[in-house]
C-alpha cells in the first residue's frame, strides 16, 4: 500500500516538473517570436525588394535620350536647343536635380521606314539603354511627305493661299503601315530599355492656316495620334504628349519660316508640356 502511494506521488510529481517544463518552452518560444534575435527574423518577415521599375524623380541624375526625325533633331530652333535641351533644362529646375541629354539621335527626314533599321543599330541600343527618358519624335515625315514640298512652291503660306489639290485620302493613304511601324518602334524601345518612361510627342498639323490642308491635315494627324495612344495605352511608362492644340491657333507664333517645324518658342512650349507630364 505505502509502495503504491509512492508511486502515485512520483507520476504527480514527474506530470508536474513536465508541465512546468512545457510552459517554460512556450514562454521562451512566444519571446523569440516577438523579440527575436538577430539573425534569427523568420523569412517570411523579412523585408522584400522591390523589383518595379522607379520613375525618373526617383533618380538622383535623370539621363535623357532623344531620337526621331528633325523634331527631335531641334531643326527650326535657331538656338539648336530643340525640345530635348529645353526639356533638360526645364526638368532641372522643376525636381533640382542634375538632368543630362546623353545623346540626340534625330535625323532630318527619318520616317518610320527608316527608324526601325535605326534601332537595331549598337550605338543607337547604347544610347537608349542608358535612359531614364527617352523622347520620340516620329510620323510627321510619314505623314506629311510631299506636302511640305507643296507649301514651299506657294508665295505666303497663310489661309488665303490656293492652288492646292490635296485629296484627304492622299494623306490617309499611309497611315495604316505608318501606324503599325510606330507601334513596332514603340515596341523595340521598350524591348531595348524595359525601364525607361518613354515619351512619344504626338503630331500637329503644320498646314492647319491653309485652306486646302487644314481639314485633311486635321483628319490626319487626329488619325495618327489615336493609332499612337492605342499601343501607349497598353504598355507601362509610356505617354502620350499632345502638341496638336498648341500650335492650332498658334502657328504663327510657335511655326519656323519654313511653317513646318517649330521656332524656339515652339519648341520651349513642347519642353514645358513634356515636363508636365513626366511631372
Amino acid at each position: 500500500m505505502n509502495s503504491s502511494k509512492w508511486i502515485w506521488r512520483i507520476v504527480s510529481i514527474v506530470s508536474i516538473l513536465a508541465t512546468l517544463l512545457l510552459l517554460i518552452g512556450f514562454v521562451y518560444a512566444i519571446k523569440d517570436i516577438q523579440y527575436p534575435q538577430a539573425g534569427q527574423t523568420p523569412s517570411a518577415a523579412q523585408p522584400q525588394e522591390n523589383h518595379e521599375a522607379k520613375g525618373p524623380e526617383a533618380k538622383k541624375e535623370i539621363k535623357i535620350a532623344a531620337i526621331g526625325d528633325s523634331l527631335a533633331k531641334g531643326t527650326g530652333d535657331n538656338t539648336g536647343m530643340g525640345f530635348a535641351r529645353r526639356t533638360v533644362n526645364e526638368l532641372a529646375k522643376d525636381t533640382g536635380k542634375k538632368v543630362i541629354l546623353l545623346n540626340n539621335l534625330g535625323i532630318n527626314g527619318l520616317t518610320t521606314t527608316g527608324l526601325l533599321p535605326k534601332l537595331e543599330e549598337r550605338g543607337t541600343q547604347y544610347v537608349l539603354g542608358q535612359a531614364d527618358i527617352i523622347l520620340l519624335s516620329i510620323g510627321g515625315n510619314d505623314l506629311f511627305q510631299g506636302a511640305e514640298s507643296a507649301v514651299k512652291g506657294i508665295a505666303g503660306t497663310s489661309s488665303t493661299a490656293t492652288g492646292l489639290e490635296l485629296d484627304p485620302k492622299d494623306l490617309l493613304k499611309g497611315l495604316p503601315k505608318a501606324s503599325t511601324q510606330l507601334k513596332a518602334i514603340l515596341e523595340r524601345i521598350r524591348a531595348i530599355n524595359p525601364n525607361a518612361w518613354i515619351v512619344y510627342i504626338g503630331l500637329y498639323n503644320p498646314f492647319g492656316d491653309i485652306k486646302d490642308l487644314q481639314i485633311p491635315g486635321n483628319q490626319a494627324v487626329s488619325s495618327w495620334n489615336q493609332a499612337a495612344l492605342e499601343t501607349i495605352n497598353k504598355n507601362s511608362n509610356m505617354m502620350l504628349v499632345p502638341t496638336f492644340d498648341l500650335f492650332q491657333h498658334n502657328l504663327d507664333k510657335y511655326l519656323s519660316s519654313d511653317h513646318f517645324h517649330p521656332n524656339g518658342d515652339g519648341y520651349q512650349q513642347i519642353a514645358e508640356r513634356i515636363v508636365q507630364a513626366i511631372r
